[in-house]
């Protein structure tokens, strides 16, 4: 429980270093001067008699104290916002904050168009887009878990991510890619075994594309070299065209240029899911409840 003099402003501010790990970072996602923050952290910790971070010039990082708190206090930023919605929900007009997850490049949905409807009919909500990292789905899954983000667009190939809420949007249909010299550029198909000894550009684990990929392999009983990790299927497609390898793309991506060509896989399947999730242990907001409810008139049929 929290208790005493405990602020919720202290809570958030907390829950914001934490997410960032950096007194600095977490000013500026709050829009205040890190003194305040700062300040803020002193004082909850005086308050609550314990140190909740380990300071130093490196990193900052959470004490045992920090870890045990972390859940508690966004429960209580989770409650103390339901509040703030019941009460602007009689006047239909949302606030509050809403951080969005998502991928990008992928297709299978309008992001720019989803999120521009949501800003125009719920301009007093604070709209924040953090696209994935180096981990993926696999890291906007996590950051679901932790609470850093609220909704989150991801792949998922196979098995669901646990802790996880998740709808699925849209089938994504992936093709090989490979140089327009590339002997293989002659023809509109391959099998998977025709092309496993090609050095593979290819998207670092966590990824949904990465693990379809993956699974399409070891389905078909091959391994694979993977010769180059990106985070970005924009630069996989530009690495190929530049033939540095074959790549494995969504259809949407593939790239209109004489440079590359895209055959089919006949012998298995590449295909992954794009998803909407939210964490289980979270309260789902009326901000998360709008998006959802506007996301199927941005969705995009495969072409």
């Amino acid at each position: 429980m929290i208790l005493g003099g405990v602020e919720l402003r202290h809570l958030e501010y907390f829950v914001a270093v934490a997410a960032e790990r950096s007194f600095t970072r977490a000013a500026t996602r709050l829009h205040v001067v890190q003194s305040a923050v700062s300040a803020a952290i002193s004082a909850l910790e005086r308050e609550l008699g314990a140190a909740l971070f380990e300071r130093s010039a490196q990193r900052v990082a959470l004490t045992d104290a920090g870890e045990a708190l972390l859940p508690q206090a966004r429960a209580t930023l989770d409650a103390a916002q339901a509040a703030r919605d019941a009460v602007h929900e009689v006047g239909k007009e949302l606030r509050g904050t809403l951080v969005v997850g998502c991928l990008t490049g992928v297709g299978g949905i309008d992001f720019a168009g989803l999120l521009g409807e949501f800003r125009a009919a719920h301009p007093r909500v604070n709209l924040r887009l953090r696209a994935a990292t180096w981990a993926g789905s696999a890291g906007l899954a996590r950051s679901l878990v932790d609470g850093e983000i609220d909704i989150a667009f991801l792949g998922v190939s196979g098995r669901p991510f646990p802790h996880l809420r998740t709808r699925e949007l849209v089938r994504i249909p992936q093709v090989l890619v490979v140089p327009a010299d590339h002997p293989l550029a002659q023809r509109d198909s391959v099998t998977l075994a025709e092309v496993a000894d090609e050095q593979f550009i290819d998207y670092p684990l966590g990824y949904a594309n990465r693990t379809a990929n993956d699974r399409a392999f070891g389905a078909a009983g091959l391994e694979r070299y993977i010769a180059m990790e990106v985070a970005d299927v924009a630069v996989a497609a530009n690495f190929a065209s530049a033939g540095l390898g074959v790549t494995i793309l969504p259809t949407r991506a593939v790239p209109d240029s004489p440079r590359c060509k895209a055959l089919r896989v006949t012998d298995q399947s590449l295909e992954w899911a794009l998803h909407a999730a939210t964490a289980e242990q979270r309260r789902i907001s009326a901000a998360i409840s709008e998006l959802l409810g506007m996301v199927d008139a941005h969705l995009e049929e495969s072409p």
